[in-house]
């Protein structure tokens, strides 16, 4: 797999920075102004790109009561239908084109999750940038088929997949030719207690599938993100919401912009703080070694005194001899007289 991709005009991926990404999701209240409105505060918060969603409730499930259509798993949303609930959560799919070039005209890539074959020839008409595969779709093998054909970034949410599942995912695609691949970690509970995070799988999924890896990220706050960029996650995910207060079906995981800002800046005080491997020192480093340990005269020496414990010893500034040199003054004579204060030297000593 190729270890940088392309996603619209950025790079993501090794020697870049952290792709951050807006879900909107259902956080758009089924009001067309508040998507636009989330979108602006992706922009102004720092992301790099807006996610949509793009199904309707008949292309992603069937509206049917019986047993095996009752939301029952324990999650924020029991008590209702699939099909009841995503009545509530799609993205009209008229507002879609319209949701994207706005987000564009603020300098931010759009692209979606398709739900069927059908999204995927509506998010192809768009020129998308890239395809999300959700974790609820990663085993839809003739989904993702179609997706890799297209020759777009496929991005992979891993939340309910085993290691066969994900394999299975990256097989398809390595068949259609198309290894512009993303793997998300993920964990399909909202909000995801931190125990259930196990971040330390991302930089072992980029190793063992050789691929760019990253975050999809449903817990609360900002610290699980941040944490992931440390490990290597080269996209981070979260949910964004105007105000958790609104309600919705995600709002109760989402953040809010300032949040989300927050999240960003320090996501890129991470970015400047890893570096690179290296035990050379910046010039604020070097100038600050004066400040480091050295022999000091500490009380006045007569020529011809010995040098001894009492008189010399290693303190604060570096202006003198290296304290490794300590044991070796000690017991010989000095050649003048030394004011108290002096930095040691060779030349004092007889």
């Amino acid at each position: 797999m190729e270890k940088r991709i392309k996603i619209g005009s950025r790079y993501v991926g090794e020697g870049e920075r952290t792709f951050i990404v807006a879900e909107v999701s259902a956080n758009h209240l089924q009001d067309y102004n508040r998507a636009e409105a989330i979108i602006h505060a992706a922009a102004e918060a720092g992301a790099d790109a807006v996610k949509l969603q793009t199904y309707t409730p008949d292309t992603i499930t069937l509206d049917c009561d019986n047993e095996y259509f009752q939301i029952t798993q324990g999650t924020i949303w029991d008590g209702t239908t699939l099909h009841k609930l995503y009545e509530t959560a799609y993205t009209p799919w008229e507002w879609q084109p319209k949701l994207k070039k706005y987000a564009e005209s603020l300098g931010m890539e759009c692209f979606s999750s398709p739900f069927d074959a059908t999204a995927v020839d509506f998010m192809h008409e768009m020129d998308m940038p890239a395809y999300k595969i959700a974790s609820f779709e990663i085993n839809d093998i003739p989904l993702i088929r179609k997706i890799a054909k297209l020759g777009k970034p496929i991005i992979f949410a891993t939340g309910i997949a085993y290691l066969e599942d994900i394999e299975r995912a990256l097989r398809v695609c390595k068949e259609e030719g198309n290894e512009q691949v993303v793997l998300l970690k993920c964990t399909s509970t909202y909000p995801s207690p931190y125990e259930d995070m196990n971040l330390k799988v991302i930089p072992n999924m980029a190793e063992v599938f050789d691929c760019v890896a990253g975050l999809s990220d449903h817990s609360m706050g900002s610290a699980v993100a941040v944490a992931s960029v440390a490990l290597g996650a080269k996209m981070v995910e979260k949910h964004l919401t105007l105000s958790r207060a609104d309600g919705g079906p995600d709002a109760a995981f989402s953040m809010e912009p300032d949040e989300f800002k927050r999240m960003a800046d320090e996501i890129r005080i991470v970015e400047k703080a890893l570096g690179k491997v290296t035990y050379n020192l910046t010039e604020r480093q070097m100038r600050s070694r004066e400040d480091g340990r050295s022999l000091f005269v500490v009380k006045d020496i007569r020529a011809g005194e010995t040098f001894t414990e009492e008189n010399i010893r290693s303190i604060r500034p570096a202006f003198g001899m290296h304290p490794m040199y300590y044991d070796e003054v000690l017991g010989h004579k000095a050649k003048s007289d030394i004011a108290k204060g002096t930095p040691m030297d060779w030349k004092y000593i007889m």
